[in-house]
């Protein structure tokens, strides 16, 4: 038989045993002769502080055959159904991002152009999330489950929800859940490279230790320990469109018999926003802010007028926003943090890693000397054009009305992308379509209308003369869509009547634990 190729993972976490379940899980299906090693040192700690994900996540624990009842008990999850966006079109306006796609359960007239539903919303000047499952149950506070007589939980409808959770929980869970995969505990110093290649061909470990290897995934989070610090990579950095570059984190204590909000709390400050992740005992908090315009004292102090009590700190994260030029060198691949940060308003990061990775083992991954230059050059084209998507859409929520301090004047006057601008220009002259979004993921879940739509709505950026020409040109598609429209609305208060709460729920699952 072939030796086995080795393929190392440096840097445990999320991003890095997600990295390990998808490449295994790969390789066994594909036959391929591989050995796994997560390098990951107990020395460095973790510090939780809230993270989110989008659906992909529930489907890759459904992929794995996870139980997700045993998943949210070990890691303290909750639901997220949406994002509260809080003051950001203006202060004292609040509108939500549920994620689930009403379009998905509707078999749409014949010629039906993508998104009718959405057109009609605009059009009749209804909000766009009315027509969601999800979004009773964001206002209500409840889970996407009901529960029938014989005390068995039963969803509410076929959409996939995501979750809130601690990142370091979550980490441990994936690894003790891994099986076959060599666990080696300890600090990288550095690494040997090939003379010639200049691949990497061992890790340098603390003690003098060594670990060779065929192919390394870099999952070091803002280190870069791999890509950056060993091969150089460039960075490409977004800084000038997303100046937010400094968060302060801190935890708020969930209250005994306190109701649990199944959403991400996006709440626009006057230097960045603050967000609030439920997990099960405690809300994962932060004011994510720009340095430019607010010191970390002063956010501290704005944080404490807005919550209305004082809060410990648990750190002073600064962070470059941007991604990789190439996050795929040689035989080095950065995955997570280590090949590009977003703010945290749309749950891009943990997305980001499980498209990238699905992405890289089913059309790339083989053995490592029979990877091709085009391999990497194709990888790169497509994970940078995710990432600039990503850009593109949080820059988009920065298209707003306030002009009340001076980085929303900044922001608005001058931080703008040019590929923001030529987006809504072109959403002047047709509503958007998902055909607007190409698909250069393999059909791997992407951003694309199901976001943008009721981001774009909240935000008053859609025009309703347009919405209103375009259904006036299908009579018949327009009654079809109200009628539907109206069915969805009433269908999912209906629904939400039967919703258990969002806390009652969390407390069934740990008591079935």
């Amino acid at each position: 038989m072939d030796k086995p190729s080795h393929y190392v993972i440096v840097g445990g976490g999320t991003a890095g045993w997600i990295a390990a379940f998808i490449i295994q899980d790969e390789a066994r299906r594909r036959g391929l002769n591989i050995r796994l090693s997560v390098v990951e040192s107990s020395k460095i700690p973790t510090v939780g502080v809230g993270e989110a994900t989008t659906a992909a996540f529930r489907v890759l624990l459904r992929h794995f055959g996870i139980d997700e009842l045993e998943f949210m008990r070990k890691t303290d999850a909750s639901f997220k159904l949406g994002i509260r966006h809080e003051d950001w079109r203006r202060k004292g306006y609040t509108y939500y991002g549920p994620i689930d796609d009403p379009h998905q359960v509707v078999q749409p007239p014949a010629g039906a152009p993508s998104d009718y539903l959405n057109v009609y919303a605009v059009a009749a000047g209804r909000p766009v999330q009315d027509m969601h499952m999800f979004q009773p149950l964001l206002e209500q506070w409840k889970a996407p489950f009901a529960r029938k007589p014989d005390g068995s939980l039963i969803p509410l409808g076929p959409f996939h929800h995501a979750y809130h959770f601690d990142q370091a929980l979550v980490g441990k869970f994936f690894a003790i859940k891994s099986k076959g995969v060599e666990k080696v505990d300890a600090l990288v110093e550095g690494v040997e490279r090939h003379p010639e290649t200049g691949d990497i061909t061992a890790l340098v470990l603390a003690d003098n230790q060594r670990l060779e290897g065929d192919f390394f995934i870099d999952a070091t989070g803002f280190r870069k320990q791999l890509i950056v610090k060993e091969l150089q990579a460039p960075w490409i950095s977004y800084a000038h469109e997303l100046p937010v570059n400094r968060a302060l984190p801190f935890w708020i204590d969930v209250r005994e018999g306190e109701e649990l909000p199944p959403f991400t709390r996006a709440w626009a400050q006057g230097s960045g926003w603050m967000w609030q992740i439920p997990t099960r005992t405690r809300f994962g908090c932060g004011y994510v802010y720009s340095d430019e315009f607010s010191t970390p004292e002063q956010a501290k102090a704005e944080v404490e007028v807005a919550l209305g009590h004082e809060i410990e700190v648990r750190g002073d994260i600064r962070f470059q926003i941007g991604r990789l030029e190439k996050a795929w060198i040689g035989n080095c691949l950065a995955v997570g943090l280590s090949s590009s940060f977003l703010e945290p308003l749309e749950s891009t990061s943990i997305h980001g890693t499980i498209v990238q990775m699905m992405l890289f083992a089913q059309r790339y991954m083989d053995r490592p000397e029979r990877i091709e230059q085009k391999a990497r050059d194709d990888y790169n084209v497509r994970v940078g054009r995710q990432v600039d998507d990503f850009r593109t859409f949080v820059n988009t929520h920065y298209v707003t009305e306030r002009d009340d301090t001076p980085f929303w004047r900044e922001v608005r006057a001058n931080r703008l992308h040019p590929e923001t601008k030529e987006r809504l220009a072109r959403w002047q002259q047709q509503m958007p379509r998902t055909e607007h979004f190409p698909n250069y993921l393999g059909g791997l879940p992407h951003i694309e209308t199901q976001l943008h739509y009721p981001v774009l709505d909240g935000l008053g950026l859609l025009d309703q003369s347009l919405a209103r020409r375009e259904m006036e040109a299908d009579p018949k598609l327009r009654r079809f869509a109200q009628q539907t429209y109206e069915s969805l609305v009433r269908e999912y208060r209906g629904a939400a009547q039967l919703a258990l709460g969002h806390a009652e729920f969390l407390r069934i699952v740990q008591e079935m634990g």
